[in-house]
């Protein structure tokens, strides 16, 4: 659902004190994350969460894979280990179960490469394929990442180039060449699990991880939790092979056009975009991703260490911007 949409329809329930009055629901819907978190004892709570899809690519055993990486992706926004998970489907009665079988493969193998396990799951039939996960997961109660744990004055840092959305859109459209769609491909499987333990390592408190919202959509919520502004250097982005040239072309999602109208609605004067931007540069801002990175901010002690920790598990990230004291979004 669009931002928006999605706010109207939990609206009551967010004001329902029954959502917030239990003293162990750490995060929950009287504080909206990208996972509930509930503790079980002084040193461990579950993190809880769900997330499914249609197919975004051909081939059943990578849609698996993805959606798997997707839904675990929420986990790791929150500072957490995968544990186990429940899988959540819908097929068509036609479709031929060897399709199915290598789609339940692809999640069970993301999963294990998490060092997590399928436990159980549920299906239904529905005349569009959708597939993903229930994941559960655990946390150190003391060590929840949160939307609204930014502070003025932390860096920004980014797990995950952008671009995955406006390169699967091309894609759908037979507009996207095999290298930009490979690229996307492979970036959209790779787990956020080592920026989740860079996290852990460098006493992060702020983090999300960027998806359907796209990234300023998904910014915008830190923004508002924390009480504080982001300042992102333009220049700084890590883009996907491709994904400029196709904004620049205006391959975009659906989900691009409806994150646009609604920051631009709800922020107003408070998001300030360099007019210097190319208007695909502008586009791939607002775009929705699938399988993105963590976005975290990271106090200034320990800022230097971020990129050294994720070089040492042979992963990249990028610092991309900072934290600041007036509330609301600048793309400079």
């Amino acid at each position: 659902m669009a931002p928006g949409d999605l706010q109207e329809v939990l609206g009551g329930l967010k004001q329902d004190e029954r959502a917030r009055a239990h003293p162990d629901l750490l995060v929950g819907l009287g504080r909206a994350d990208d996972a509930a978190v509930f503790r079980i004892t002084d040193d461990v709570a579950i993190v809880e969460t769900v997330d499914f899809f249609p197919p975004v690519v051909d081939e059943p055993y990578e849609w698996g894979a993805i959606a798997a990486a997707n839904a675990m992706s929420d986990v790791y926004a929150m500072g957490g280990e995968v544990l186990f998970a429940l899988a959540v489907a819908g097929f068509p009665r036609e479709l031929p179960k060897t399709i199915i079988a290598e789609v339940f493969q692809g999640g069970a193998d993301k999963l294990a490469e998490a060092g997590g396990i399928i436990a159980g799951g549920h299906t239904v039939v529905d005349a569009e394929p959708k597939y993903g996960l229930c994941v559960t997961g655990r946390v150190h109660p003391a060590r929840v990442f949160i939307k609204g744990g930014l502070h003025a004055g932390d860096r920004l840092f980014l797990s995950k180039p952008l671009g995955t959305g406006v390169i699967v859109t091309a894609a759908k459209n037979d507009e996207a060449g095999p290298e930009a769609l490979g690229g996307a491909i492979r970036s959209m499987l790779r787990l956020n699990r080592v920026a989740a333990q860079v996290g852990q390592a460098v006493a992060v408190r702020g983090a999300t991880d960027i998806t359907g919202f796209g990234l300023l959509g998904h910014v915008a919520e830190m923004v508002e939790a924390s009480g504080a502004g982001v300042s992102i250097e333009a220049t700084r982005l890590p883009l996907l092979d491709g994904a400029l040239a196709l904004g620049e072309k205006g391959t975009w999602s659906g989900g691009m056009k409806r994150n646009r109208r609604h920051l631009e609605a709800t922020l107003g004067t408070r998001l300030v975009i360099s007019p210097a931007l190319s208007p695909g540069m502008v586009g791939l801002l607002f775009e929705s991703e699938t399988s993105g990175g963590l976005f975290f901010g990271v106090r200034p002690a320990g800022a230097a260490r971020v990129l050294d920790e994720f070089a040492a598990r042979g992963e990249t990230c990028w610092e991309i911007g900072a934290v600041t004291g007036e509330v609301g979004i600048r793309v400079v």
